[in-house]
């Protein structure tokens, strides 16, 4: 069993709205509920962990019946960082073989995508989806510009990130300690590269936007609309 954690734990308090972003409407239909139908369409994910606010949680009840959204086994409250959120919907997982973890506000995501990654990380460990750099990248230092990165050597992190159910466990185990020292962890690849795993990177789309502001909303809209 494969088991998918939605990440939707922020409170969305640097986008500027009375309600976190995932609630908000995209094309009549909230983020969350359109990220969570890319998930009830994927073939390998059989169950869906989302973590939301708590504040939030009640509200959530209605929507996987409204939308049937039948792989929504577990709502469960999110913590202060993302990183906790996730720790917290992965204590909510008994077995599964692989757990795919993606940002709620990632709407634009396929199945296709979500599935490649799954198969990937079942026969590997651990694998990402990524999309190529297209901006050439600048190391800065003292506002200055240090040196200039290999572009073809990059490629920009997106979700969902997907791991075997044991390695992330353990990769999680040592948070604590990791946060303790001060380091932000961004992702859950970072974490299981710690351990000195291999981490596959399985190409995706640029679509496959992060909504962070209302320019991005707009943007995904249009996406959306080019993809019916």
């Amino acid at each position: 069993m494969n088991v998918a954690i939605v990440v939707a734990g922020g409170k969305g308090t640097r986008f500027g709205s009375n309600r976190p972003k995932q609630f908000l409407d995209l094309n009549a239909i909230p983020i969350i509920v359109h990220t969570l139908r890319q998930f009830e369409q994927s073939q390998q994910i059989d169950t869906v962990v989302v973590v939301l606010p708590a504040a939030e949680m009640a509200a959530f009840q209605s929507l996987p019946d409204k939308f049937e959204l039948k792989k929504v086994a577990r709502v469960v409250a999110g913590g202060e960082t993302r990183a906790r959120s996730v720790r917290n919907g992965l204590a909510a997982i008994e077995e599964a073989e692989v757990v795919a973890v993606h940002d709620g506000v990632r709407p634009l995501v396929t199945p296709d995508e979500i599935d490649q990654v799954v198969i990937a990380a079942a026969a590997n460990g651990a694998a990402i989806l990524v999309a190529p750099v297209g901006d050439t990248i600048k190391e800065i230092e003292n506002n200055e510009i240090a040196r200039t990165l290999a572009r073809d050597k990059l490629g920009r992190a997106l979700t969902p990130q997907c791991f075997r159910f044991d390695l992330l466990k353990r990769a999680y185990a040592g948070l604590p300690e990791i946060e303790a020292s001060g380091i932000e962890v961004t992702d859950d690849s970072f974490l299981v590269e710690r351990l000195g795993v291999n981490v596959v990177a399985v190409t995706g789309s640029a679509r496959n936007i992060k909504i962070t502001n209302e320019e991005d909303i707009a943007v995904a809209e249009i996406l959306l609309k080019m993809s019916v």
